[in-house]
């Protein structure tokens, strides 16, 4: 039955497991299908053009195993390619950005916002843009903070070097009096404790994966496509690479506190056979 089918999410590489953790812990008897395109990241220096590209395929991948939504766990993807996704695919498709932009709005006390993600991300102006049109009157303070991706890749969660990298990024922002922060990239809830330090306590972070669980719930209760009880308990959830299982399997079992046996190699240039 539809209901019963698994919910796909799709990254860049290793930073979507911010969002499938939320969404696990949320809705635990979903099964869920993790793609990490760990070959081609980061894509935030990458083209629109590309991006969109890659997301396709991404998504190709995913439909081709049979799964009932998409959640796009890529702000550099959700930026650039949710409509051609939407245009695409005939199943609900979710982004990170608008759930992080309400989040925010609701958490500030000054009316400023800053937000950090990838230099396409940042040069795209998706959540600029949004943040002034649902907070008209919210001043809206910008970075781009590319280290961070491969930072989080090579697994250097608290390092010296990352954190003088944040003190360098972060720096601006905290001059500008900002009093909440959007993590506008998935790799970045997983530097949650370094940026945090740096910034101190007065300043929120919104991790959109949070708030974006929640809405998943509510829509599929909406659409009825919640997984049925006779399904069983907690499925076994599956996960792909495009690059280096071991790579992919060192932080994400770090990130997860459990281990991972079924990680997959994928070539996105072979779809694999639809599941019933």
């Amino acid at each position: 039955m539809k209901q019963n089918k698994p919910i796909a999410i799709f990254d860049s590489g290793i930073g979507g497991l911010t969002v499938y953790r939320e969404l696990k812990t949320r809705l635990p008897h979903e099964r869920f299908i993790y793609l990490g395109d760990t070959a081609r990241l980061p894509y935030g220096s990458k083209s629109a053009e590309t991006v969109v590209k890659y997301s396709l395929q991404n998504a190709e991948f995913l439909v081709s195993l049979g799964v009932k939504m998409l959640v796009v766990a890529c702000n550099t993807a959700s930026s650039f390619a949710l409509d051609a996704l939407v245009d695409r695919f005939d199943m609900p498709i979710v982004g990170v950005i608008a759930s992080g932009v309400r989040r925010a709005l609701a958490l500030t006390r000054k009316a400023r916002v800053g937000v950090i993600a990838t230099e396409s991300t940042v040069g795209s102006a998706s959540y600029q843009n949004l943040l002034r049109e649902l907070g008209p009157q919210t001043e809206v303070y910008a970075g781009a903070c590319p280290l961070f991706v491969p930072l989080v890749e090579e697994g250097w969660l608290d390092h010296p070097v990352t954190r003088e990298v944040a003190r360098l990024y972060l720096e601006p922002l905290r001059a500008q009096g900002v009093d909440t922060l959007i993590l506008g990239c998935t790799h970045y809830p997983l530097l949650k404790g370094v940026i945090a330090a740096t910034l101190g306590p007065d300043v929120q972070l919104v991790d959109s994966a949070a708030a974006l669980a929640g809405e998943i719930s509510s829509l599929l209760t909406a659409l009825s496509l919640e997984r049925r009880p006779e399904a069983g308990g907690s499925a076994a959830d599956d996960f792909y690479v495009t690059d280096s299982i071991p790579r992919f399997q060192r932080v994400a079992e770090i990130f997860l506190a459990r281990e991972l046996d079924n990680i997959r190699l994928v070539d996105l240039g072979v779809a694999p056979r639809r599941e019933g």
